[in-house]
């Protein structure tokens, strides 16, 4: 398609719809004033790939929102950009181990280009369901936390966003506290994912590995690597990236955060961008 650009957007009005919607409650949630009661500081999944082994406190909400979020990868003189906005995590604390958890991004654009060529496809994003258990809850241990994360993904997302199909997998976040602030972080996850036939399902395996430190003014640098092996029929897909993650928590239930992501190989975008922030109310 010499110099023919291509955008498949699924029901515009609808999104737009979706969209405003969308930021009103998320404006109207962050106006609301925050508890007061005597918690733990936040602990979102912000920032970077791993997972939080923790569980919000019963009776309390949670929005872990990605403001923007963008990979970028070049190859045999085509660029591939991916970019989600406005994608929250809504989350509920049901009680002292156990809390829901539904995210999905209001905002997805994929953006093919090169040799006088462009696509972009664009609209809303796949819906994920997740319910974190905290089997450690009551053991009083301070320095070692697990939590069990199962998850499905149901496909909401727009045409030529998502495969049509419907996942699954469970993460089982870990942390251990070393001492002087610092922390070592684990999110081991197997997934059941569709194969790229169409047909059947295969399983997909990750690991985070990361590496933070509290500094002073409520602010943690952090350090990760990311390994993701799509183990699909057809041939397996293996991906790896580092990172750096920094956020800052002004008080106890707001952080602001943001980070990036180098490809380690030639099937992992090149780099990845990204900032956010979490409120607990």
């Amino acid at each position: 398609m010499i110099g023919m650009t291509v955008r498949v957007i699924s029901n515009p009005a609808a999104i737009g719809t979706l969209l405003a919607a969308g930021f009103v409650s998320l404006v109207a949630l962050c106006v609301l004033p925050a508890h007061a009661d005597d918690l733990q500081p936040i602990c979102s999944d912000r920032p970077g790939r791993g997972t939080g082994a923790c569980t919000v406190e019963t009776g309390h909400w949670q929005v872990e929102l990605g403001l923007w979020d963008t990979t970028f990868q070049h190859r045999a003189g085509i660029t591939t950009d991916v970019t989600s906005a406005a994608d929250p995590a809504i989350k509920y604390g049901v009680n002292e181990a156990i809390d829901v958890e539904a995210s999905i991004a209001f905002y997805q654009a994929l953006r093919i280009h090169g040799a006088g060529s462009s696509q972009t496809f664009s609209g809303v994003g796949d819906l994920f369901l997740h319910a974190k258990w905290n089997p450690d809850h009551a053991s009083g241990d301070a320095a070692f936390s697990l939590v069990f994360d199962p998850f499905v993904k149901l496909p909401t997302a727009s045409a030529g966003l998502g495969n049509g199909a419907a996942e699954g997998g469970l993460l089982i976040p870990m942390s251990w506290e070393i001492g002087g602030g610092w922390a070592l972080q684990s999110t081991p996850e197997a997934d059941v994912m569709l194969n790229e036939v169409g047909i059947g399902y295969h399983a997909n395996l990750v690991d985070v590995i990361g590496l933070s430190r509290d500094l002073e003014g409520g602010f943690n640098l952090g350090g990760e690597i990311w390994t993701n092996q799509n183990i699909d029929p057809a041939g397996t897909m293996s991906q790896y990236s580092a990172g750096l993650t920094l956020a800052w928590q002004s008080d106890p239930d707001n952080q602001i955060d943001g980070g990036f992501a180098i490809g380690l190989n030639r099937q992992t975008p090149d780099l990845e961008l990204y900032v956010g922030i979490s409120r607990r109310f």
